[in-house]
């Protein structure tokens, strides 16, 4: 008997097989309803099995009602990844893969972030979860800001991630959730390329986001022809037509110091990152 069988031991024939059922008909992420179901019994009466499961390490606890069947091949420590993606959309509803991890999903990095990065508009307890051992960061947005999301297949399961142009936007907003603003540099001549442009103009509209604007005309210009751009110099006008007052800065969550962008009101507080820019 292998380590993990031993640390969870046997499971009633009953049990192992509404397990496998579930496995087989692609519910390894379930609801209790799921589980009573397989089972032939009231959703009330599955609880204590339910907590027996999580504790001898058989399913794992994504949120209330909703579970994930570990697999033998998680072993002892349940350090399993697969389908870590179809997890991420269960930590909250409504939620979508979003801004690094997406980047990477869309192929504009190949860089794998470490932590699973994902967007929701509802109130979490707390940012970050450890699930079968990735680590997942929820970013909490209005409202008004989550859309443009779509859905993918993974493994046995589906999950929601934000399409191109809302990853772009997101990663111009919040370039500190993709890796810092020279990971935004490195992923901009690709995201360029896959983009529809006319839907990141609607994007950047009902995003709101002065800092997001200023950002892109200033990487966009700076990058010259490696960011293609249909319409560009009409484009670019315009984007500094809607520019806000102030500074934003170019790196957020870094101390407002550096040289500045007046064309673009940026503060270049990154130092190295573009070398235009004055005192």
């Amino acid at each position: 008997m292998t380590e993990a069988n031993e640390r969870r031991g046997r499971l009633s024939a009953e049990l192992a097989n509404a397990l496998s059922r579930l496995a087989s008909s692609r519910k390894s992420i379930f609801t209790v309803d799921d589980l009573a179901k397989a089972l032939g019994r009231p959703s009330h009466q599955v609880w204590r099995t339910l907590t027996s499961l999580v504790d001898r390490g058989w399913a794992t606890r994504l949120v209330k009602g909703v579970y994930l069947i570990v697999p033998l091949e998680a072993g002892p420590e349940s350090a399993w990844s697969e389908d870590s993606l179809v997890v991420a959309t269960y930590l909250a509803k409504p939620a979508a893969v979003a801004y690094w991890t997406a980047c990477h999903h869309w192929n504009w990095t190949e860089q794998i972030p470490r932590t699973v990065f994902v967007q929701t508009p509802r109130r979490v307890r707390t940012a970050t979860r450890k699930v079968m051992g990735v680590q997942y960061r929820l970013i909490r947005v209005q409202a008004n800001k989550f859309f443009g999301t779509v859905r993918r297949t993974a493994g046995q399961g589906q999950f929601t991630v934000t399409d191109r142009e809302k990853t772009l936007v997101d990663a111009l907003d919040h370039p500190e959730f993709c890796g810092g603003i020279r990971q935004l540099i490195e992923i901009l001549p690709a995201a360029g390329q896959a983009v529809n442009w006319d839907r990141v103009d609607e994007y950047l509209r009902r995003l709101g986001s002065g800092a997001a604007y200023k950002r892109l005309g200033l990487l966009v210009e700076h990058l010259g022809e490696k960011v293609r751009i249909p319409d560009r110099v009409e484009r670019v006008e315009r984007w500094r037509s809607l520019l806000t007052g102030g500074y934003a800065p170019l790196e957020p969550r870094r101390p407002m110091t550096g040289a500045t962008s007046p064309r673009w009101r940026v503060r270049l507080n990154v130092p190295g990152v573009l070398r235009e820019g004055r005192r």
